[in-house]
């Protein structure tokens, strides 16, 4: 294999971009691996990036963030110079495409339309996707969106043409009484067999009016519960530290035992 001469740095976006292509485009070529690659092959590697850089983000790491960044735009890239091997479409065809929808999509700045606000900008891009072919506002949700992300995408596109409720109170509302519900149900004081198809069912129902209690108090529910998991990580971890500088083992420690270093792990 002839050795290529290395790509200089660049100093500006069009040439930074440019030398990616140069690179990706060699690779293709040239390497064992890059040459197999399949979008079927790419797209495990291409979620577990975007999650990768999801990490970084609540962790506030820019460095990381960065790096994560030009992983997944040289994924982006490479699906798009594998369809060019079939001449489906290319780099360019994708670049173009984006931005004539963004053009499209945005008629209050490339057109004459008067918007007042976000929610103007929301109900306007719905209402064009719906002119562009679109059989269903939601048909924009993907399937295998996991089911937190997919609830609070779903409330977003129903209240884009104006299905929500009025405001924060009633949501409310409606959380107590699919919480007052569940409970009176499937209350776990008493030895009654449940149903658990149908408890599962008035959980989800219960879960769906907290996420859109949170949007309304703009709280992204992912995150949310993605930093109370990282929260918990830390503690339990610390947890295990010390009992294992104390010469103990988490199986044979007391609830009341484990929650002294459990405490300590909230103050710190």
């Amino acid at each position: 294999m002839p050795n290529n001469p290395i790509p200089a740095s660049a100093n500006n976006p069009a040439d930074a971009f440019t030398r990616l292509l140069t690179v990706l485009d060699t690779l293709r070529t040239q390497c064992p691996w890059d040459k197999k690659q399949t979008m079927e092959t790419l797209r495990h590697l291409t979620i577990e990036e975007t999650y990768e850089l999801s990490d970084a983000i609540l962790e506030g790491d820019l460095d990381e963030i960065k790096k994560e960044l030009g992983d997944v735009m040289m994924h982006l890239v490479f699906y798009s110079r594998i369809a060019s091997e079939t001449n489906d479409f290319n780099i360019t065809d994708v670049l173009n495409g984006v931005c004539d929808k963004l053009v499209n999509r945005h008629p209050h700045i490339y057109g004459d339309v008067e918007v007042q606000n976000e929610e103007d900008v929301k109900r306007n891009w719905e209402q064009i996707k719906l002119k562009e072919g679109n059989k269903s506002v939601l048909a924009g949700v993907p399937s295998s969106l996991p089911a937190l992300v997919k609830a609070a995408r779903i409330q977003e596109k129903a209240r884009g043409v104006g299905f929500d409720w009025e405001d924060k109170n009633q949501v409310w509302e409606k959380v107590e009484e699919e919480l007052q519900e569940f409970k009176t149900e499937f209350n776990v004081t008493d030895n009654t067999a449940i149903d658990i198809e149908k408890a599962e069912s008035e959980f989800g129902d219960v879960l769906f009016s907290l996420i859109n209690y949170a949007r309304f108090i703009n709280i992204n529910p992912e995150n949310a519960l993605e930093k109370t998991n990282k929260k918990f990580i830390k503690r339990f971890q610390y947890l295990e530290t010390k009992a294992k500088e104390n010469g103990k083992a988490l199986a044979d420690m007391t609830l009341a035992e484990m929650d002294v270093y459990w405490n300590e792990a909230k103050k710190l």
